[in-house]
């Protein structure tokens, strides 16, 4: 999807043309579809929510935020990710309250995020682990959750960002380190 068609459409969005929100999911639907699939990825097997549902749950979430000033596609794709992971996180606490077995297998960051892996992810650990650090350093937290949530590449959120791609490497392996050292004291 070219990245100008996106960006006025979001413009249109903001100035409120109604008609802004059936082309916006036109046009981004194949790339939010991929994103979904990629997160449900690391989600345990059998998951109920299905990548179709995953991305109109977090499509209603984007058009309706009002206030957002948006900047472009990497911009969209950045909060519609993040979109996608509250509702994995509000999918996984319902989960958890309406069946309290902790029958959740937990493991590592590396294996949860190996190409191919089929683990699942404590999703709850995970968002409670980035708000703790989220207090350490925002920045740290952005990055990774451009790279893990929005599946941006190191240059994508270095753009997003608008920081050094060096920076945001760093920010990467420290964030992770962080991340493998929290999530493995709560084991």
């Amino acid at each position: 999807m070219p990245s100008e068609d996106v960006t006025s459409i979001l413009s249109d969005l903001i100035a409120g043309d109604e008609r802004a929100a059936d082309a916006l999911m036109a046009a981004a639907y194949a790339e939010l579809r991929a994103l979904a699939e990629h997160k449900l990825k690391y989600e345990r097997p059998g998951h109920l929510l299905q990548p179709t549902a995953l991305v109109h749950e977090a499509y209603l979430r984007l058009v309706d935020q009002t206030r957002v000033d948006w900047k472009g596609r990497t911009h969209f794709h950045a909060v519609a990710a993040q979109a996608m992971r509250r509702v994995l996180i509000d999918h996984a606490r319902r989960r958890n309250r309406e069946k309290r077995s902790g029958r959740w297998r937990k493991v590592t960051l590396d294996d949860a995020f190996a190409i191919g892996g089929d683990h699942e992810l404590d999703v709850i650990a995970l968002h409670e682990a980035l708000e703790m650090m989220r207090l350490l350093d925002e920045r740290q937290v952005e990055v990774i959750e451009l790279r893990i949530f929005g599946g941006l590449n190191t240059d994508e959120v270095a753009q997003q960002l608008r920081i050094s791609t060096r920076t945001v490497e760093r920010d990467w392996k420290m964030g992770l380190a962080w991340l493998r050292r929290e999530l493995s004291s709560e084991e």
